[in-house]
């Protein structure tokens, strides 16, 4: 990890000298008027319009869609694209970074708002390269500030709907020379990687929540993902995938049995029978949930092995891979977890939406398993347990700060504070983001 650069408090003066090397923060902007200062010539520009009520039919191609990229994070290009980012923010750090921005009005800073925040949040969008020059600097929340905002959430993991909440505002007020840290944190992490990660290959990043398959280096799906809390976290691991489980029981993990299930039982003796869940002995044969002592200080030395079907914790789909933890890929009946904000959910299992396709391409060198026989045995209910034909990597990783090689610096909230410093852990997992008040 590098060392923490000081950085100056902002100012005017540092505002100017930022926005006279916003090349480094990827902004192409015309010749400055001769013997103008930069500010002045961006107030001066005729092309501004009127920035008390401005339009920009353009906003939407600088938004969320624009962030989005078929380079996979893990790949021949992370380290290289990374340390171009580094070197964009150490050049942001030393001339004074960007400014805080501090809402005075009562109103949520979103399209139509007012407040003279918007002109230090015009700023700040500049320098990270989400605001064109042109659209200049007012106190009007306008079309073009709408669609920087909404580049900023998409390149943060937030809700990219151009209202300034309170993770966004989080967001936007850590310190240039904090992501300068970061993206050195990350970049030690990156390097920690082989060059040839497989020809196909499945990469799940933690603190994105994301779930990566790239086949001959390119993204070909991408998956939203619920992993573990900060209390019951996902193991960093590189393994392999072996095995695709369709209708797959579900044997509960041990601290699962202790910490959830057993409480469970003491106050309703009938969640196991309601949930499906049997009591296996080492014998292999079944025991009544009456005959156990559930108020005992110990819990029963059984298996508790829950049976396929839409009630089952892993639904449709489980996906193995060699791991020491007992952990693995796997459907969820709860959809809904998957509209928040943030998924820091599970107990460190990793639950993949739409996982049928991942299912699918993880299938696709294994003769006899077409998406339309999965589904028909999906149909069925019994359990059948693929062997697949090659085995396919699988990497866990926390990458929390990276760059595709376009040049959008990509940063994820810091959930389990592995970056080694507070200001990054947005606390993202408290509920939905809300409009400041």
């Amino acid at each position: 990890m590098s060392k923490k650069n000081g950085i100056e408090p902002f100012s005017r003066r540092s505002f100017l000298r930022s926005a006279a090397t916003l090349g480094a923060a990827a902004l192409a902007a015309p010749a400055l008027a001769q013997n103008a200062t930069p500010l002045e010539a961006l107030i001066n520009d005729r092309s501004r319009g009127n920035w008390d009520d401005q339009f920009d039919a353009k906003a939407a191609a600088r938004t969320a869609a624009a962030v989005q990229s078929n380079a996979p994070i893990l790949g021949p290009d992370s380290v290289p694209n990374i340390q171009q980012a580094i070197a964009q923010y150490q050049n942001i750090a030393a001339n004074g970074g960007w400014p805080q921005i501090n809402p005075t009005s009562q109103q949520a800073l979103q399209l139509g708002a007012t407040d003279p925040a918007v002109q230090s949040l015009r700023q700040h969008l500049m320098i990270t390269g989400d605001l064109p020059r042109e659209a200049g600097i007012s106190s009007a929340f306008d079309s073009y500030v709408d669609g920087a905002v909404k580049r900023f959430q998409a390149r943060h993991g937030l809700p990219a709907d151009g209202v300034l909440g309170d993770f966004t505002l989080k967001a936007m007020n850590i310190p240039a020379n904090v992501r300068l840290q970061q993206l050195n944190t990350n970049l030690v992490r990156l390097q920690t990687f082989p060059s040839d990660l497989g020809r196909r290959h499945v990469m799940v990043n933690i603190p994105a929540t994301r779930v990566e398959a790239v086949e001959d280096g390119q993204v070909a799906l991408r998956h939203q993902a619920i992993v573990g809390r900060e209390s019951r976290p996902t193991h960093i691991i590189n393994s392999k995938i072996y095995e695709v489980i369709l209708n797959p029981y579900w044997t509960a993990p041990r601290s699962i049995v202790v910490k959830d299930i057993v409480p469970l039982m003491r106050k309703d003796p009938t969640y196991l029978t309601k949930n499906n869940i049997r009591l296996i002995d080492g014998k292999g044969q079944e025991v009544a949930p009456e005959t156990i002592d559930w108020n005992s200080d110990k819990a029963p030395d059984l298996m508790f092995r829950q049976d396929p079907g839409k009630t089952n914790a892993m639904a449709s789909t489980k996906i193995n891979f060699h791991n020491p933890n007992n952990e693995y890929m796997h459907d969820t009946p709860e959809q809904g977890l998957f509209n928040k904000l943030m998924r820091f959910d599970s107990s460190g299992c990793v639950r993949v939406q739409n996982v049928r396709d991942l299912a699918t391409w993880l299938l696709a060198e294994t003769p006899g398993w077409p998406r339309q026989h999965i589904e028909q045995v999906i149909s069925t209910r019994v359990n059948t347990p693929i062997t697949l034909a090659s085995e396919v990597p699988v990497y866990f990783v926390y990458i929390s700060a990276w760059s595709a090689r376009d040049g959008i610096v990509q940063f994820r909230d810091d959930i389990y504070n592995l970056d080694g410093n507070s200001q990054l852990a947005l606390n993202t997992t408290q509920g939905m983001e809300q409009p400041v008040q």
